[in-house]
């Protein structure tokens, strides 16, 4: 039987999910595919300082898991960068935390600008 598959908690998705050369078309041959759980790990280990033990106790996930999904966003970056290829974030096996404080750590977007937001706001819904 399969081990039943665990969300990744992610706070918020990003406020933009395209990025790269502005004359570039958005084709499948020069897009970078990232998902949603890995921009979370690039967002929490890099922009807020989190370690990786740290951020996996804030997306609920093992370490280890961490590990591998934050080697695979961070090769999505260099090959966007370098070839100059869009980035495209969307996707992924996450659930957005509710923002309630249940769990959610000084990473959540959700405390630091002191608004809560509903799944359907953060969903453009």
């Amino acid at each position: 039987m399969a081990r039943p598959m665990k969300w990744r908690k992610v706070c918020c998705l990003p406020e933009s999910n395209r990025f790269g050369p502005l004359d570039s078309p958005a084709d499948a041959e020069n897009h970078v595919n990232m998902t949603v759980d890995e921009y979370e790990t690039i967002r929490l280990i890099d922009l807020e300082g989190f370690t990786q033990e740290e951020c996996a106790k804030q997306m609920n996930i093992a370490r280890s898991t961490v590990q591998g999904i934050y080697i695979e966003a961070r090769k999505k970056l260099a090959e966007s960068l370098v070839n100059g290829k869009v980035l495209l974030i969307e996707g992924g096996e996450y659930r957005l935390c509710e923002g309630l404080g249940n769990g959610c750590g000084r990473g959540c977007h959700r405390h630091r600008h002191g608004r809560r937001f509903t799944v359907d706001e953060d969903r453009g819904g």
